[in-house]
């Protein structure tokens, strides 16, 4: 039981990603870029993501000042991101809270 329900969290997650990607693109083709301009960009947005992906999959146990390095590497600033660190953290706490269907049916409103 708990295989398939480890399953159906994978299929939802994976029509999530999948929906987020095809939306993008289309987005892109929408501002009038033709195929090769397309999949370039969309290769680009692809590391992007997964490079951010690699750098946070561990922030829970990241310090302050580790996090703060991430943001401004991935953000490009130079300015103090103490607000954006704080503003993860309460949401990687309401997101484990809360199930994922929680999140997938619908409009939610969001108070954290």
């Amino acid at each position: 039981m708990k295989y398939k329900k480890n399953l159906y969290k994978i299929d939802i997650l994976q029509k999530t990603h999948d929906v987020f990607f095809k939306s993008l693109e289309s987005d892109i083709r929408e501002t009038g870029h033709g195929d090769v301009t397309v999949n370039k960009k969309m290769k680009d947005y692809l590391n992007k993501f997964y490079d951010i992906l690699g750098r946070i999959h561990n922030w829970d146990d990241l310090t302050v000042s580790e996090k703060s390095n991430i943001i401004n590497n991935i953000l490009d600033i130079n300015t103090s991101s103490d607000n954006l660190i704080q503003y993860f953290d309460q949401f990687v706490m309401l997101v484990k809270n809360k199930t994922l269907n929680y999140f997938s049916k619908g409009v939610i409103s969001i108070k954290f």
